[in-house]
């Protein structure tokens, strides 16, 4: 599997950050490389392995979306250690319940993915009964972020200060929004 054209970069520099952590990295600083990161990579090398019993297509967009997560994910944790500013003691309330959201929202990201998956491999074939299922099995999965991350900002917002919570409340949007901006991007228009 070769690198894509447009994600090689010459020797010698610095792979480009994604823009949502460029612009946390220059509000909080520089930020390193979390135990996150590793354990991304050894979740992802599976997944790609594995795509290769598939389409072009689907191989293309499964890879395109592992490293779309990967990059921002990342540094996610260190992001938000440093945009949140916590005391010791709001650190203990904080990252078990953030390590909680994060570890049921990945499943939510995970069947979004399957389902982007699905899709790219019957795009071409793609009937209303497939087009309706996949718009319902999409509305179902946007429903359950939201109320997962209504649910996990109040109780954050009952283990830090409320000015914290609504910081983290701000950052995971950006966050979101740029993870689900690049995914979109990856995923054809229905024919």
């Amino acid at each position: 599997m070769s690198t894509p054209v447009a994600m090689r970069r010459p020797q010698g520099r610095r792979p480009a950050t994604p823009r949502i952590l460029t612009n946390i990295q220059s509000r909080f600083g520089p930020m390193r490389i979390s135990p996150l990161a590793v354990a991304l990579v050894a979740v992802a090398c599976p997944l790609l392995a594995s795509a290769q019993d598939e389409s072009p297509q689907v191989q293309s967009i499964r890879t395109d979306e592992q490293i779309i997560l990967s990059q921002i994910m990342t540094d996610k944790r260190a992001v938000y250690a440093q945009a949140m500013r916590l005391s010791d003691g709001e650190s203990r309330a904080f990252w078990p319940v953030y390590d909680e959201y994060e570890a049921k929202v990945k499943k939510i990201d995970d069947r979004f993915i399957q389902l982007a998956d699905g899709y790219a491999a019957k795009y071409s074939t793609t009937t209303d009964a497939d087009a309706q299922q996949i718009l319902a099995a999409k509305m179902k999965l946007d429903r359950e972020r939201m109320d997962l991350q209504q649910a996990y900002t109040k109780k954050i917002a009952r283990a830090v200060p409320v000015i914290k919570a609504l910081r983290y409340a701000q950052v995971e949007s950006r966050i979101d929004n740029e993870l689900q901006r690049k995914l979109m991007q990856l995923i054809p228009i229905a024919p």
